[in-house]
């Protein structure tokens, strides 16, 4: 699963009535248009969990049908939607943020992924899926090169570092896509990007990155990629154990190799 840290911070930044949310190359700044509507948008951006998070955005949004902030309260249901796990959702307000606005790049970057790793060997439509997978985040990098910063509340420095992560993310779902397709070269170069663009690398992403890395014989990299997997302290012991097992295992074959 991709890290919301950056989504999470942004929220944090942008956590006051009027605030801009930055996950659109939208140029229209959303407005409040009234005291009940700030309240309700103070709300979602100060919720605790994803659940809370979720339920504030649907109330905002059913109680305030012509709310500028409609495509960020999917947006933000459908992010936490992913931190728990539940990809049918992610793609479900993910798609809804877009119809409210379709330069929104975190709802593509959102449903690249989630379609991604949604898409199994024998899908009658994973053709679709998989290409509309890619689609969404080659459009979200494009769109975050232009996106100006929607907030003066966020430093040039945390925006450009906002882009980064952004564009890292879509670069994930390309990576996941790939490795859905069993492309394993495009796998390891999308997914070395996608590190490369993140703050704080997701020790996941980083497993996936040494998978593929050892598919295509390179061990040196994903033995790499894998070490720094299992030095995060955030890793949880499920990803830490396929780091420890895969790194055995190319361990084995790089050893192979050298006979």
């Amino acid at each position: 699963m991709i890290r919301t840290r950056i989504a999470v911070t942004l929220l944090a930044l942008a956590a006051f009535a009027g605030a801009a949310f930055a996950q659109s190359a939208s140029t229209k700044q959303p407005k409040v248009k009234s005291q009940k509507e700030g309240e309700a948008i103070q709300a979602m951006f100060q919720a605790a969990d994803p659940d809370s998070r979720i339920a504030a955005a649907k109330d905002l949004v059913m109680k305030f049908a012509d709310t500028d902030f409609k495509s960020t309260a999917f947006y933000i249901a459908a992010f936490s939607a992913q931190q728990k796990g539940d990809l049918e959702n992610v793609v479900v307000y993910a798609e809804q943020a877009l119809e409210a606005d379709d330069k929104n790049y975190g709802a593509m970057i959102l449903i690249a992924s989630a379609l991604a790793q949604r898409t199994r060997e024998f899908d009658l439509d994973r053709e679709e899926k998989l290409n509309r997978s890619e689609k969404m985040a080659k459009d979200a990098i494009e769109l975050v090169k232009v996106a100006a910063k929607p907030n003066p509340a966020i430093t040039d420095e945390q925006w450009e570092a906002a882009k980064k992560d952004y564009t890292g993310q879509a670069y994930e779902g390309l990576g996941m896509a790939a490795m859905a397709r069993k492309n394993n070269e495009a796998c390891a170069a999308n997914l070395q990007l996608a590190v490369d663009n993140a703050q704080q690398p997701d020790p996941a992403t980083l497993v996936r990155l040494g998978s593929c890395y050892g598919k295509i014989k390179k061990y040196d990299e994903g033995i790499a990629a894998l070490d720094r997997a299992l030095a995060d302290p955030e890793a949880a012991p499920i990803v830490k154990q396929a780091a420890t097992q895969e790194k055995m295992a190319q361990l084995k074959m790089k050893a192979a190799a050298a006979k």
